[in-house]
Protein backbone atom coordinates (compact mmCIF):
# COMPACT_ATOMS: atom_id res chain seq x y z
CA UNK A 1 0.00 0.00 0.00
CA UNK A 2 2.87 2.24 1.10
CA UNK A 3 4.14 1.88 -2.45
CA UNK A 4 1.57 2.28 -3.96
CA UNK A 5 0.72 5.84 -2.34
CA UNK A 6 4.18 6.33 -3.16
CA UNK A 7 4.16 5.66 -6.37
CA UNK A 8 0.81 8.16 -7.13
CA UNK A 9 2.41 11.21 -5.17
CA UNK A 10 5.33 11.05 -7.14
CA UNK A 11 3.14 11.34 -10.50
CA UNK A 12 1.50 14.43 -8.80
CA UNK A 13 4.56 16.31 -8.43
CA UNK A 14 4.83 17.18 -12.43
CA UNK A 15 1.19 18.06 -12.57
CA UNK A 16 1.46 20.84 -10.00
CA UNK A 17 5.02 22.14 -11.36
CA UNK A 18 2.82 22.50 -14.86
CA UNK A 19 0.30 24.45 -12.90
CA UNK A 20 2.42 26.49 -10.62
CA UNK A 21 4.15 27.24 -14.07
CA UNK A 22 0.30 28.48 -15.88
CA UNK A 23 0.10 30.31 -12.84
CA UNK A 24 3.08 31.84 -12.90
CA UNK A 25 2.48 32.87 -16.47
CA UNK A 26 -0.42 34.42 -15.87
CA UNK A 27 0.59 38.03 -15.48
CA UNK A 28 2.36 37.41 -19.01
CA UNK A 29 -0.34 36.50 -20.55
CA UNK A 30 -2.66 39.98 -19.87
CA UNK A 31 -2.34 42.14 -22.77
CA UNK A 32 -0.34 45.23 -21.95
CA UNK A 33 1.36 46.26 -18.76
CA UNK A 34 0.22 44.60 -16.09
CA UNK A 35 1.51 47.24 -13.60
CA UNK A 36 -0.71 49.83 -15.53
CA UNK A 37 -3.85 47.86 -14.21
CA UNK A 38 -3.00 49.58 -10.58
CA UNK A 39 -3.02 52.38 -11.65
CA UNK A 40 -5.34 55.32 -13.45
CA UNK A 41 -4.42 57.01 -16.71
CA UNK A 42 -3.28 59.76 -14.92
CA UNK A 43 -0.17 57.88 -13.50
CA UNK A 44 3.29 59.04 -13.49
CA UNK A 45 5.76 57.39 -14.83
CA UNK A 46 7.46 57.46 -11.54
CA UNK A 47 4.67 55.75 -10.09
CA UNK A 48 4.34 53.16 -12.70
CA UNK A 49 7.98 52.05 -11.87
CA UNK A 50 7.43 52.06 -8.35
CA UNK A 51 4.52 49.47 -8.75
CA UNK A 52 6.41 47.72 -11.23
CA UNK A 53 8.87 47.07 -8.34
CA UNK A 54 6.45 46.18 -5.50
CA UNK A 55 5.52 43.31 -8.07
CA UNK A 56 8.98 42.37 -9.21
CA UNK A 57 8.28 43.09 -12.63
CA UNK A 58 11.29 44.87 -13.21
CA UNK A 59 13.47 41.68 -12.84
CA UNK A 60 14.39 39.55 -15.38
CA UNK A 61 11.82 36.48 -15.93
CA UNK A 62 13.93 33.99 -14.85
CA UNK A 63 14.99 35.56 -11.64
CA UNK A 64 10.96 36.30 -11.13
CA UNK A 65 10.23 33.09 -11.72
CA UNK A 66 13.23 31.72 -9.10
CA UNK A 67 11.67 33.91 -6.80
CA UNK A 68 7.99 32.88 -7.57
CA UNK A 69 8.92 28.83 -7.25
CA UNK A 70 10.87 29.82 -3.79
CA UNK A 71 7.99 31.57 -2.42
CA UNK A 72 5.75 28.75 -3.26
CA UNK A 73 7.71 25.94 -1.72
CA UNK A 74 7.96 28.28 1.30
CA UNK A 75 4.40 28.37 1.35
CA UNK A 76 4.10 32.05 0.59
CA UNK A 77 1.53 32.96 -2.32
CA UNK A 78 2.33 37.02 -2.39
CA UNK A 79 0.68 39.83 -1.41
CA UNK A 80 -2.81 40.98 -2.48
CA UNK A 81 -2.21 44.52 -4.15
CA UNK A 82 -6.14 45.71 -2.98
CA UNK A 83 -6.98 43.84 0.11
CA UNK A 84 -2.79 44.94 1.52
CA UNK A 85 -2.88 41.22 3.48
CA UNK A 86 -1.31 37.71 2.13
CA UNK A 87 -2.53 36.11 -0.60
CA UNK A 88 -2.39 32.87 1.40
CA UNK A 89 -4.49 34.34 4.57
CA UNK A 90 -6.84 35.59 2.62
CA UNK A 91 -7.66 32.04 0.80
CA UNK A 92 -7.55 30.13 4.13
CA UNK A 93 -10.23 32.62 5.37
CA UNK A 94 -12.75 31.69 2.58
CA UNK A 95 -11.70 28.23 2.59
CA UNK A 96 -14.47 26.76 5.04
CA UNK A 97 -16.68 28.31 2.81
CA UNK A 98 -15.75 26.77 -0.82
CA UNK A 99 -15.00 23.37 0.62
CA UNK A 100 -18.86 23.40 2.70
CA UNK A 101 -20.51 24.21 -0.35
CA UNK A 102 -18.43 20.99 -2.64
CA UNK A 103 -18.46 18.81 0.19
CA UNK A 104 -22.40 19.03 0.05
CA UNK A 105 -22.94 19.36 -3.45
CA UNK A 106 -20.82 16.37 -3.97
CA UNK A 107 -22.45 14.28 -1.02
CA UNK A 108 -25.68 14.98 -3.19
CA UNK A 109 -24.61 14.14 -6.45
CA UNK A 110 -23.29 10.95 -4.97
CA UNK A 111 -26.67 9.93 -3.21
CA UNK A 112 -29.27 10.98 -5.95
CA UNK A 113 -26.69 9.68 -8.80
CA UNK A 114 -25.58 6.33 -7.50
CA UNK A 115 -29.39 5.56 -6.30
CA UNK A 116 -30.83 6.76 -10.15
CA UNK A 117 -27.97 4.98 -11.42
CA UNK A 118 -29.15 2.12 -9.35
CA UNK A 119 -32.40 2.03 -9.98
CA UNK A 120 -32.08 2.44 -13.59
CA UNK A 121 -29.42 -0.42 -14.19
CA UNK A 122 -32.59 -2.76 -12.30
CA UNK A 123 -34.93 -1.66 -15.03
CA UNK A 124 -33.21 -1.97 -17.97
CA UNK A 125 -35.22 -0.55 -21.19
CA UNK A 126 -38.26 0.30 -18.88
CA UNK A 127 -39.89 3.17 -18.36
CA UNK A 128 -38.36 3.84 -15.40
CA UNK A 129 -35.06 3.60 -17.17
CA UNK A 130 -35.74 5.95 -19.99
CA UNK A 131 -37.04 8.53 -17.42
CA UNK A 132 -33.89 8.83 -15.52
CA UNK A 133 -32.03 8.31 -18.53
CA UNK A 134 -33.50 11.86 -20.14
CA UNK A 135 -33.57 13.50 -16.60
CA UNK A 136 -30.11 12.36 -16.04
CA UNK A 137 -29.38 14.56 -19.88
CA UNK A 138 -31.53 17.38 -18.98
CA UNK A 139 -29.30 17.98 -15.95
CA UNK A 140 -26.07 17.67 -17.88
CA UNK A 141 -27.09 20.08 -19.82
CA UNK A 142 -28.76 22.82 -17.98
CA UNK A 143 -25.53 25.87 -16.57
CA UNK A 144 -25.24 26.07 -13.56
CA UNK A 145 -25.47 29.76 -13.58
CA UNK A 146 -28.85 29.59 -15.00
CA UNK A 147 -30.00 26.86 -12.56
CA UNK A 148 -28.96 28.66 -9.69
CA UNK A 149 -30.67 31.77 -10.92
CA UNK A 150 -34.49 29.61 -11.25
CA UNK A 151 -33.44 28.19 -8.08
CA UNK A 152 -33.57 31.31 -6.56
CA UNK A 153 -36.86 32.98 -8.22
CA UNK A 154 -38.37 29.42 -7.13
CA UNK A 155 -37.58 28.97 -3.57
CA UNK A 156 -36.55 32.04 -2.62
CA UNK A 157 -38.45 34.75 -4.21
CA UNK A 158 -41.44 32.70 -4.96
CA UNK A 159 -41.69 30.38 -2.22
CA UNK A 160 -39.47 31.91 0.26
CA UNK A 161 -38.47 29.15 1.77
CA UNK A 162 -34.69 29.42 1.51
CA UNK A 163 -32.18 32.89 1.77
CA UNK A 164 -31.28 33.77 -2.14
CA UNK A 165 -27.48 34.41 -0.58
CA UNK A 166 -25.41 35.38 2.55
CA UNK A 167 -23.89 32.67 4.49
CA UNK A 168 -24.09 31.46 8.00
CA UNK A 169 -20.94 29.38 9.53
CA UNK A 170 -21.87 25.97 10.39
CA UNK A 171 -19.98 26.67 14.00
CA UNK A 172 -22.45 29.55 14.86
CA UNK A 173 -26.00 27.78 13.56
CA UNK A 174 -25.78 24.25 11.58
CA UNK A 175 -29.69 25.02 10.73
CA UNK A 176 -28.68 28.42 9.66
CA UNK A 177 -25.51 26.82 7.48
CA UNK A 178 -27.62 23.84 5.66
CA UNK A 179 -30.54 27.42 4.93
CA UNK A 180 -28.20 29.02 3.20
CA UNK A 181 -25.93 26.28 1.97
CA UNK A 182 -29.34 24.41 0.20
CA UNK A 183 -29.55 26.04 -2.31
CA UNK A 184 -26.03 26.83 -3.57
CA UNK A 185 -25.13 23.19 -3.07
CA UNK A 186 -28.10 22.26 -5.15
CA UNK A 187 -27.35 24.33 -8.25
CA UNK A 188 -24.34 22.34 -8.41
CA UNK A 189 -25.54 18.51 -7.20
CA UNK A 190 -27.86 18.90 -9.99
CA UNK A 191 -25.78 19.60 -12.61
CA UNK A 192 -23.89 16.49 -11.98
CA UNK A 193 -26.14 14.03 -10.77
CA UNK A 194 -26.67 12.81 -13.98
CA UNK A 195 -23.11 12.42 -15.08
CA UNK A 196 -22.93 9.81 -12.07
CA UNK A 197 -26.30 8.30 -12.62
CA UNK A 198 -25.36 7.26 -16.25
CA UNK A 199 -22.05 5.93 -15.15
CA UNK A 200 -23.25 4.18 -12.11
CA UNK A 201 -25.97 2.68 -14.29
CA UNK A 202 -23.44 1.80 -17.15
CA UNK A 203 -21.36 -0.03 -14.28
CA UNK A 204 -24.08 -1.68 -12.82
CA UNK A 205 -25.18 -3.27 -16.01
CA UNK A 206 -21.88 -4.49 -16.89
CA UNK A 207 -21.85 -6.20 -13.34
CA UNK A 208 -25.45 -7.40 -13.52
CA UNK A 209 -24.32 -9.82 -16.32
CA UNK A 210 -21.56 -11.86 -14.55
CA UNK A 211 -22.48 -15.36 -13.50
CA UNK A 212 -21.36 -14.73 -9.22
CA UNK A 213 -24.86 -12.21 -9.73
CA UNK A 214 -26.75 -15.15 -11.61
CA UNK A 215 -25.92 -17.19 -9.11
CA UNK A 216 -26.39 -15.55 -5.94
CA UNK A 217 -30.01 -14.99 -7.86
CA UNK A 218 -30.47 -18.85 -8.45
CA UNK A 219 -29.99 -19.43 -4.71
CA UNK A 220 -33.10 -17.33 -4.12
CA UNK A 221 -31.53 -14.40 -2.58
CA UNK A 222 -33.71 -11.28 -3.06
CA UNK A 223 -32.77 -9.01 -6.18
CA UNK A 224 -32.50 -5.98 -4.51
CA UNK A 225 -30.32 -7.84 -1.69
CA UNK A 226 -27.90 -8.86 -4.70
CA UNK A 227 -27.87 -5.86 -6.30
CA UNK A 228 -26.91 -3.77 -3.29
CA UNK A 229 -24.48 -6.42 -1.49
CA UNK A 230 -22.48 -7.81 -4.42
CA UNK A 231 -23.51 -5.48 -7.42
CA UNK A 232 -22.65 -2.30 -6.14
CA UNK A 233 -19.25 -2.67 -4.32
CA UNK A 234 -18.31 -4.44 -7.81
CA UNK A 235 -19.16 -0.90 -9.58
CA UNK A 236 -17.21 1.17 -7.28
CA UNK A 237 -14.10 1.83 -9.16
CA UNK A 238 -15.76 3.75 -12.32
CA UNK A 239 -17.74 5.37 -10.32
CA UNK A 240 -15.09 6.24 -8.24
CA UNK A 241 -13.06 7.59 -11.09
CA UNK A 242 -16.43 10.37 -11.72
CA UNK A 243 -16.24 11.14 -8.18
CA UNK A 244 -13.21 12.24 -8.11
CA UNK A 245 -13.21 14.02 -11.76
CA UNK A 246 -16.53 16.04 -10.38
CA UNK A 247 -15.45 17.12 -7.21
CA UNK A 248 -12.65 18.96 -8.89
CA UNK A 249 -15.33 20.28 -11.33
CA UNK A 250 -17.50 21.36 -8.31
CA UNK A 251 -14.30 23.80 -7.33
CA UNK A 252 -14.66 25.36 -10.36
CA UNK A 253 -18.23 25.65 -10.69
CA UNK A 254 -18.48 26.80 -6.86
CA UNK A 255 -16.75 29.86 -8.53
CA UNK A 256 -19.51 30.96 -10.25
CA UNK A 257 -22.40 29.80 -7.92
CA UNK A 258 -20.35 31.95 -4.96
CA UNK A 259 -20.79 34.82 -7.18
CA UNK A 260 -24.62 34.26 -8.00
CA UNK A 261 -25.50 33.52 -4.07
CA UNK A 262 -23.12 35.78 -2.20
CA UNK A 263 -20.58 33.68 -0.89
CA UNK A 264 -17.53 34.88 0.48
CA UNK A 265 -15.43 31.44 -0.50
CA UNK A 266 -12.73 31.28 -2.70
CA UNK A 267 -14.16 31.65 -5.98
CA UNK A 268 -16.17 34.98 -5.15
CA UNK A 269 -12.21 36.03 -4.08
CA UNK A 270 -11.03 35.05 -7.49
CA UNK A 271 -13.94 36.56 -9.74
CA UNK A 272 -13.33 39.78 -7.53
CA UNK A 273 -9.38 39.51 -8.30
CA UNK A 274 -9.86 39.28 -11.67
CA UNK A 275 -12.01 41.97 -12.05
CA UNK A 276 -9.71 44.07 -10.97
CA UNK A 277 -6.41 42.65 -12.14
CA UNK A 278 -4.83 41.22 -8.43
CA UNK A 279 -2.35 39.18 -9.81
CA UNK A 280 -1.14 37.97 -6.64
CA UNK A 281 -4.62 36.46 -5.58
CA UNK A 282 -5.31 35.01 -9.09
CA UNK A 283 -1.98 33.28 -9.29
CA UNK A 284 -2.27 32.18 -5.70
CA UNK A 285 -6.22 31.39 -6.16
CA UNK A 286 -5.29 28.72 -9.04
CA UNK A 287 -2.34 27.60 -7.69
CA UNK A 288 -4.58 26.49 -4.24
CA UNK A 289 -7.52 25.11 -6.23
CA UNK A 290 -5.43 23.26 -8.46
CA UNK A 291 -3.20 21.49 -5.07
CA UNK A 292 -6.82 21.32 -3.68
CA UNK A 293 -7.60 18.76 -7.15
CA UNK A 294 -4.39 17.19 -6.53
CA UNK A 295 -5.30 16.05 -3.08
CA UNK A 296 -8.92 14.84 -3.73
CA UNK A 297 -7.14 12.72 -7.00
CA UNK A 298 -4.57 11.01 -4.38
CA UNK A 299 -7.82 10.37 -1.77
CA UNK A 300 -9.43 8.81 -5.02
CA UNK A 301 -6.25 6.42 -5.61
CA UNK A 302 -6.33 5.42 -1.74
CA UNK A 303 -9.82 4.39 -2.03
CA UNK A 304 -9.40 2.30 -5.22
CA UNK A 305 -7.23 0.60 -3.30
CA UNK A 306 -9.59 -0.22 -0.37
CA UNK A 307 -12.15 -0.87 -2.52
CA UNK A 308 -10.15 -3.13 -4.99
CA UNK A 309 -7.05 -4.71 -3.38
CA UNK A 310 -5.83 -5.76 -7.04
CA UNK A 311 -5.33 -2.28 -7.84
CA UNK A 312 -1.83 -1.99 -5.15
CA UNK A 313 -0.02 -4.69 -7.05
Amino acid sequence: MLKYLLRRFITAIPVMFLVSLMSFAVIWLVPGDPASSFLDASATKAQLEAVRHQLGLDQPLWQQMIQWYGRVLSGDLGQSILLHRSVGEALVERLPVTLSLAALALVLASVLGICAGVYAAMHRGRLADRSVMTASLLGLSMPDFWLGLVLIVVFAVGLGWLPSGGFVPVTESVSGWLRTMTLPALTLALVQTGFIARMTRSAMLDVLHQDYIRTADAKGLKHGFVVLRHGLPNAMMPILTVLGIIAGSLLGGAVVVEQVFSLPGIGRLIIGAIMSRDFPVIQGGLLFLAGVYVVINLVVDLLYAVVDPRVRL
